[in-house]
């Protein structure tokens, strides 16, 4: 998952510090090597925890509008019975929020990232090891639980992610339907919200950007693109971010979607102790790392 945030150091703090969560990578936006690009999630980042941001602040990047063809609420799991302490946890932090049973009976947290993300709490089993920074392994977030989707009709979307990527409906209940691949345990769901009256989404701080799934290898990652192309659905070329190669592609409701190959991943340039510690540059852009440095904006963390 990837999101347009407002400032960088607001987010360090509320995902590292707030949340728990491990920075697994401080690189740049590949696109405009001007603005950051942070990569939380597991010790090891391990495909089905990452959350990554992009600050934006001070670009003139408009506070974008959810609505339909976007990414609407990411949810993350914690242990079951943990959510009295989120949610004081949060109450301690100035953040407020809202106890509430999930979309599909699970307990559940929802509250705002300070950019103005919807971020869910999930309380359910999830055997995943979690980062251990100050939160015990009793309540520490596990990983990505599942996303929302909102379009507004789904037939269209259910039938893509289906025959495209190999998700299968597992459940259904008024306005929402959850899908899952490659197995039904949290980090594979997503939902489905549907709505015929939404308005139109528009990218901006505070909207997620883009939702990525894992693909094994680049030879998968082919067939997948071929495919597309073979339905006459656009789709771009392979683009080498670093820690893996991608592909983009919208899906009929407008929501943009990216295949990412699992390998080589966030070990090829920092040890497994240090990750997220120091600036990681695309290898073509090294002679460049004191220009970069210096558009940067300054941000500290322990």
């Amino acid at each position: 998952m990837t999101a347009t945030v407002a400032d960088a150091q607001d987010d360090l703090d509320f995902t590292r510090a707030t949340l728990g969560m491990r920075l697994v990578k401080k690189t740049v936006n590949f696109d405009n090597h001007s603005v950051f690009h942070f990569y939380y999630g597991n010790e090891h980042g391990t495909p089905g925890t990452i959350w990554t941001t992009f600050p934006y602040k001070g670009w003139g990047v408009p506070v974008g509008e959810k609505g339909a063809g976007q990414i609407v609420a990411t949810t993350f799991s914690v242990p079951v019975g943990s959510i009295p302490y989120w949610t004081a946890r949060l109450g301690e932090r100035g953040v407020e929020a809202v106890e509430a049973r999930g979309h599909f009976q699970d307990d559940g947290l929802v509250f705002t990232h300070p950019s103005g993300l919807i971020f869910e709490l999930v309380a359910c089993d999830d055997e995943r090891e979690a980062w251990q920074s100050t939160i015990g392994e009793d309540a520490a977030i596990r990983g990505l639980h599942s996303v929302t989707l909102l379009v507004r009709s789904p037939q269209r979307t259910v039938q893509f992610l289906n025959s495209v990527l190999g998700f299968e409906t597992l459940d259904e209940i008024d306005g929402r339907i959850r899908m899952a691949v490659n197995g039904t345990q949290p980090g594979h769901f997503v939902d489905i919200l549907h709505d015929e009256r939404a308005r139109p989404a528009r990218n901006g701080l505070g909207t997620v950007h883009h939702m990525a799934v894992a693909i094994a290898t680049e030879a998968e990652q082919l067939a997948v693109r071929a495919d597309l192309l073979g339905r006459g659905h656009p789709v771009t070329e392979v683009r080498d971010r670093q820690y893996f190669k991608s592909i983009y592609f919208h899906e009929p409701g407008g929501v943009l979607l990216e295949v990412a190959t699992m390998q080589p991943g966030f070990l090829i340039d920092e040890d497994l102790p240090t990750l997220g510690r120091d600036l990681k540059l695309p290898v073509w852009e090294e002679p460049l790392r004191q220009e970069i440095e210096a558009r940067l904006p300054q941000v500290v963390y322990a």
